[in-house]
């Protein structure tokens, strides 16, 4: 009898861990180093391979020690924790503002990166999952305290989120980063959808915010001047042209993306095969990496791709609802907005559906920034079913 309590217990434990995340991003992971290495092999810049690869392989150890320190993390610890991170992600932000990288930044022209030598780094990335826990903090205090929404109290507690919201959107905007900006507007909305908030207010709101869009793609369109003296910039117009008129300059400002458009189409229905380029594509190591899958593996290649990705989501969701707490639910929507909103935009820019914006595809693109920003999203979930199990297996009466 003795026996079968220990074969359940060691069974229980190894049901902490979510097999199946692991095996979603692994595969992702597997995908990208394919990828970079089709990308780089066949880049003009003549870089080197073997250090690409083993540089991105570093980065994934390190994202895997941040998984596995962030899983040991429970509700509570990461409730506390909460505060701290924002605060440092928003300090290590307003320094990027005085120590950013000049050579970046004239290459870019967003202030976004740290660097030493060779290595750099991009304070949001990391500060993505930050926010999340610190927003989903301020939603679950606040609903505690008011267990009863009105429009009153629900208007707080969205005053509360935008407040938390501003600093980074000012910081991003010092920074140049529009892309970035559009990340963290996208888990915000996600978090106002689920944090209690009276449709009343949200549909006036998110009414609101499409035709201020609609409207500046007029301006963007027609009359740019509004816009520069708002303070967009011209940069930021090319983007647009490239986005609603490729066709027109694809030596110049559109070049990247007809070209990433010539090699997913010339990919067909099932691809070139592996390891084949005949079309090249700028920065197709990085933001452009889906012209390379799109290529190699054609549209059937692609649609797997976005499958994995709806297969790890599904995954999320299915944590969020077996462990039923309200914190952990709000973290969890701020990270699938975070990963879903990066994979529709990159597909989206590389297919010349959305403009280009640089937004990394998860667990795919080179970088390590991006890359660890993720993994902490996913040790995030992780932590979830870990504590959630150890939970349900200290309280079983068949083991006390």
């Amino acid at each position: 009898m003795g026996n079968t309590k220990n074969n359940r217990r060691v069974k229980s434990n190894d049901d902490r861990i979510d097999w199946g995340i692991i095996f979603s991003v692994l595969v992702l992971a597997v995908i990208g180093m394919l990828s970079i290495y089709v990308a780089v092999k066949h880049d003009t810049s003549n870089a080197s391979v073997t250090k690409t690869l083993v540089s991105q392989a570093m980065w994934y150890v390190f994202g895997i020690i941040a998984v596995v320190i962030i899983m040991q993390f429970d509700a509570e610890q990461l409730w506390k924790v909460a505060p701290v991170a924002y605060g440092i992600g928003i300090t290590l932000m307003f320094l990027l503002l005085f120590l950013y990288s000049r050579s970046y930044a004239a290459q870019t022209g967003a202030k976004s990166w740290f660097a030493i030598g060779s290595l750099t780094f991009q304070p949001s990335e990391v500060m993505k999952p930050a926010y999340i826990l610190m927003l989903a903090r301020v939603i679950a205090e606040h609903n505690s305290l008011y267990p009863e929404h009105t429009i009153e109290t629900d208007w707080k507690l969205l005053g509360k989120m935008f407040l938390w919201t501003l600093p980074i959107v000012i910081l991003l905007k010092l920074q140049n980063d529009f892309g970035t900006t559009l990340v963290f507007l996208a888990i915000f909305g996600g978090m106002v959808l689920i944090s209690g908030i009276s449709w009343r207010i949200i549909v006036p709101i998110f009414g609101a915010f499409f035709v201020i869009g609609a409207i500046a793609i007029y301006f963007a369109v027609f009359n740019r001047e509004v816009l520069l003296h708002l303070g967009f910039q011209n940069y930021q117009f090319q983007r647009i042209d490239a986005w609603l008129h490729p066709e027109n300059n694809t030596t110049g400002s559109s070049y990247q993306l007809w070209r990433s458009i010539e090699a997913i189409g010339s990919g067909q229905l099932f691809g070139k095969g592996f390891n084949v380029s005949n079309v090249y594509v700028p920065v197709r190591e990085s933001d452009m990496i889906f012209s390379v899958i799109g290529e190699n593996f054609g549209f059937i290649g692609g649609c797997v791709l976005i499958f994995i990705y709806l297969l790890l989501i599904f995954q999320m969701v299915q944590v969020t609802f077996e462990t039923r707490n309200e914190f952990y639910a709000y973290i969890s929507t701020g990270v699938i907005m975070m990963i879903l909103f990066h994979v529709f935009e990159n597909i989206g820019m590389s297919i010349g559906l959305l403009p280009l914006t640089g937004i990394p595809l998860p667990f795919i693109s080179q970088g390590g920034s991006s890359l660890i920003g993720n993994m902490i999203g996913i040790g995030l979930i992780m932590s979830m079913r870990y504590h959630h199990k150890s939970y349900m297996f200290s309280n079983n009466s068949d083991f006390n």
